[in-house]
């Protein structure tokens, strides 16, 4: 599985932004994907997921501002940002596993995609 994760940017703090992760492969449907974040000098950090049959997880930083979608026809997952802080700046990963996993451990999903910039100005 190859993952493509777009939609990165430059926003206002109160701003939202829809991060997309497009997937290769055929049996996307079959896969959790996460996403994931990493701030300057900071641990990567889990945000949230979706399993393949449309069941969210969301970790603390996203309850009440971000949520997750799919749409298995297009090989996708939607990031949904809202009432984004400067706090949220940080490179976005998503990544993906068909196994079952811990969802907020990095090291257990198997295909991670490229990042993309998410910049929050105050």
């Amino acid at each position: 599985v190859q993952l493509q994760a777009s939609g990165g940017g430059l926003v206002q703090a109160g701003g939202s932004l829809r991060l997309s992760c497009v997937a290769s492969g055929r049996t996307f449907s079959s896969y959790l994907i996460g996403w994931f974040r990493q701030a300057p000098g900071k641990a990567r950090e889990f945000v949230l997921a979706i399993s393949g049959s449309d069941m969210p997880y969301l970790g603390d930083s996203a309850k009440g501002r971000f949520t997750i979608s799919r749409d298995n026809a297009k090989n996708t997952v939607y990031l949904q940002m809202n009432s984004l802080k400067p706090e949220d700046t940080a490179v976005y990963y998503c990544a993906a596993t068909d196994r079952g996993v811990t969802l907020f451990r990095d090291d257990e999903y198997d295909y991670w995609g490229q990042g993309t910039l998410v910049t929050v100005s105050s």
